[in-house]
Formats: C-alpha cells, sequence, structure tokens
C-alpha cells in the first residue's frame, strides 16, 4: 500500500475505496508490465474529513497547521513526514518534474493534490482548502 492509501486509510476510508486507489496509483512503468483491470464502480459513502482532521488536531500535543502544510498533515496522521516519504508520496500522485526540483513547490503542489485526491474519493473538503 502507499503512502497516499495509508492517508486515506487513517480518515477512515473503506478498505474497497482505499484497494481501488492503491490501484490506480501503481506507476505507469509496473502498470505497463502487469496491467491492472479498471476497478469497478464502487458506492462512495461520504468521509468527513474535516472534522476527523479538526478532532485529531484537538488532540495532538504539537500545533500543526494542516489546513496549509503537508508535513503537519502527515505529521497529524501519525504518517512519515520526512523529506524521502514526501518525494514517495510526490511521486505516487504523479508530480510534475519541475515541482519535485524545488521541495518547496513540491510540498505545496503535495498538499492542494492530497486534499483534490481526498474530494474526488468521497472526502467532503470545504472549497476554501481546494
Amino acid at each position: 500500500m502507499g503512502i497516499f492509501s495509508n492517508i486515506m486509510a487513517k480518515l477512515g476510508f473503506g478498505d474497497d475505496k482505499v484497494a481501488e486507489v492503491a490501484a490506480a496509483t501503481v506507476p505507469a512503468a509496473v502498470e505497463a508490465a502487469a496491467p491492472v483491470a479498471a476497478p469497478a464502480v464502487v458506492a462512495i459513502s461520504p468521509v468527513d474529513v474535516l472534522s476527523k482532521l479538526e478532532a485529531l488536531a484537538g488532540a495532538h500535543a504539537e500545533k500543526l497547521n494542516w489546513k496549509v502544510s503537508i508535513v503537519d498533515l502527515m505529521k497529524l496522521l501519525g504518517l512519515d513526514s520526512s523529506l524521502a516519504a514526501r518525494k514517495e508520496l510526490a511521486g505516487e500522485l504523479a508530480c510534475p518534474a519541475d515541482k519535485m526540483a524545488d521541495s518547496a513547490q513540491m510540498n505545496m503542489w503535495l498538499h492542494k493534490t492530497v486534499l483534490q485526491k481526498l474530494a474526488e474519493n468521497g472526502g467532503n473538503i470545504p472549497a476554501d482548502l481546494l
């Protein structure tokens, strides 16, 4: 399972949706070697991402600015937020090469993309965070 699948699992997305996303984020080189069948359409039950993250933030010992920081978002979820882990996540989500070369640009892209992907997979993300 990839890092994005771990993020989804930590937020309570169903196992079927996490498995579907894991299959969809397989790198193209791996997919070309072993094609993956298109996932079946699954009814999505909405996940209240905002309230889950706010509850976690309220219980966390450290004040984390997860609404703008991918590092803080990953820390809040108890995931490795190291540069190596963020680069791995960026690779999973197909971050453009020019953003990968600049960690600040990559971090901003990652934060926005993670929230967008959560919304695409049934998470209710407020428009101001997208």
